[in-house]
């Protein structure tokens, strides 16, 4: 069911705050199109999609219908710092009306492809809500989620959704604390500094190390590393959709 366009472009200026500009719209839209009084949403985000190593996180957060003022200074978390995403990641928990994680793992980023990952990883997140979302908001342009769930996305979400900018906080403070858990044993990948993202110390570690277990092994960049381009994964059908570093070559 379509309660409203497939997706919204970001205005010129974005806030410096996150708020309800997009909730309020999509619960007028969809009270009026289920004829209901009140309308459950869930803002979702993800994390570590660009990540060389670890799983891709989902992060499922239901706004309360009152729309209570957010707490101050919420917004992308990106735009934060660790220790701002870190207090506000204490109490978003209670903030919103419920949320849930749901993570696909590199295994199964390696098997699947980026885009079915991320659809895998939604899924289980939102299958996790103890209440179902009557719509999800959904950043970004490009609807991965797809059925049996109602999605709604909006450019910039994380930052002007005050649901979406909590599912993006939660879901990035959970990862990093994952992504340092796993990298205890390899220290030399700094894992608790770049969460698997391909920072200069990452690179050189993986360049003289060779892939920890955690490693995406289907993505291109083995093919720059002679002595581990043995450890390359492949998939006969490369998703399209995938960006160009988490394309496959076909065998």
């Amino acid at each position: 069911m379509a309660v409203t366009p497939a997706q919204e472009g970001a205005p010129e200026s974005l806030p410096a705050q996150a708020g309800y500009e997009i909730e309020r719209d999509l619960a007028a839209a969809t009270r009026k199109a289920l004829k209901v009084r009140k309308v459950c949403i869930a803002g979702v985000d993800e994390v570590g999609r660009g990540s060389w190593a670890g799983p891709v996180v989902v992060c499922a957060a239901v706004a309360r219908p009152s729309f209570p003022d957010p707490p101050a200074g919420l917004t992308d978390s990106k735009r934060l710092t660790q220790k701002r995403r870190e207090e506000l990641a204490a109490v978003l928990p209670r903030w919103v009306r419920a949320h849930a994680l749901g993570a696909a793992s590199h295994e199964e980023i390696d098997e699947l492809g980026m885009t079915a990952a991320l659809r895998l990883a939604a899924t289980r997140a939102l299958e996790a809500l103890p209440v179902a979302p009557d719509v999800v908001l959904l950043d970004g342009n490009y609807d991965y989620i797809g059925s049996p769930w109602t999605v709604r996305t909006a450019i910039k979400a994380d930052v002007r959704s005050a649901s979406v900018a909590a599912a993006s906080v939660i879901a990035k403070v959970y990862r990093d604390r994952l992504m340092a858990g796993l990298g205890q044993d390899y220290p030399d990948f700094a894992f608790c500094d770049n969460a698997g993202y391909p920072a200069p110390v990452h690179q050189k570690a993986l360049a003289a190390l060779g892939p920890t277990p955690y490693h995406r092994l289907s993505w291109a960049y083995l093919d720059n590393l002679p002595e581990w381009r043995h450890l390359r994964k492949y998939r006969l059908a490369p998703d399209p959709l995938d960006s160009e570093d988490e394309q496959l070559t076909l065998l």
